[in-house]
């Protein structure tokens, strides 16, 4: 299925880090993205949402918007599950109304990390933070509604241009600082937001509904992330890894949540590039560093 002339809604396009990438995507494939903000209309109020909906009648309803602040959570437990478990049910309740797809994007904090190898969309749940539980509530939700033209797909370690993330903040501190300590205990599957905007598209052209698994090929850790990315820069930094629990946070990191691909890899015939190689291209492209 083509997008091209679809109108497609996007909550959180405007100021997300994902959403703005997402829109820009969608505009290249010919589709005419809503990007929105909570002044566009605020998901904790369906009525805001119903009206916008009303006004502008789109194709698609795509869901970007969530709570990540995965250690402020552990003290504001009722936003995170406003925004993470109660409101995708609504959203999808409103689209399944127009009989309209519905995307909405998850976690890999849904799993416990105790696995070693990568994580299928077929494994249960299992999360250990208020983050990652309110995210696996929201999926809970919207299987239980079962709205069959629902999307879920889980993201991991966002990168990419528009906002602060871990590597522009891990590139901004090798300015101040000789030497950086980033842990090396935790292992995951980073993902370039354009990479992950783009193949979004390529399974809405499949219809694809049900649960997917979205991230850049291979895995690393935290470390290894940072290590890369402060290499690719020029900058003099020295990057040490170390365990996780020299720095205690508030909220329980899964330890191991590489994502399983293969399922996306199936139904699109694209195997998604090395996170490597798109963290080049975000380090010397988009942010003009290096060499």
């Amino acid at each position: 299925m083509s997008l091209s002339g679809q109108r497609i809604a996007v909550l959180g396009g405007k100021n997300g880090l994902l959403g703005q990438a997402l829109t820009r995507v969608l505009e290249r494939a010919g589709a005419t993205p809503f990007p929105l903000s909570r002044e566009d209309c605020d998901i904790l109020d369906p009525m805001s949402v119903e009206q916008w909906l009303d006004r502008h009648d789109p194709d698609t309803l795509i869901n970007t918007a969530a709570y990540t602040q995965v250690d402020l959570a552990e003290d504001e437990p009722d936003k995170a599950f406003a925004l993470n478990a109660t409101a995708p049910p609504l959203l999808a309740t409103m689209a399944a109304r127009r009989s309209i797809p519905f995307v909405h994007y998850s976690t890999d904090f849904v799993f416990n990390g105790q696995k070693t190898t990568p994580y299928s969309e077929y494994d249960e749940p299992n999360a250990m933070s208020v983050y990652g539980v309110s995210k696996a509530d929201g999926e809970r939700g919207l299987l239980k509604l079962g709205y069959d033209k629902t999307l879920i797909i889980r993201i991991s370690w966002l990168f990419g241009p528009d906002r602060t993330n871990f590597v522009k903040k891990i590139l901004g501190l090798a300015d101040a600082h000789p030497t950086l300590t980033v842990v090396n205990d935790q292992m995951g599957s980073p993902s370039y937001t354009p990479d992950i905007a783009e193949n979004t598209v390529r399974l809405l052209e499949k219809k694809a509904t049900g649960i997917y698994h979205l991230a850049n090929s291979g895995e690393t850790s935290w470390h290894g992330l940072a290590n890369m990315a402060v290499n690719l820069s020029g900058k003099n930094c020295f990057v040490k890894p170390v365990p996780s629990s020299a720095y205690p946070t508030k909220a329980v990191r899964p330890p191991y949540s590489v994502l399983d691909l293969s399922k996306f890899t199936r139904t699109t015939g694209v195997t998604p590039r090395r996170w490597e190689d798109a963290l080049k291209q975000y380090v010397l492209e988009d942010l003009g560093l290096g060499s």
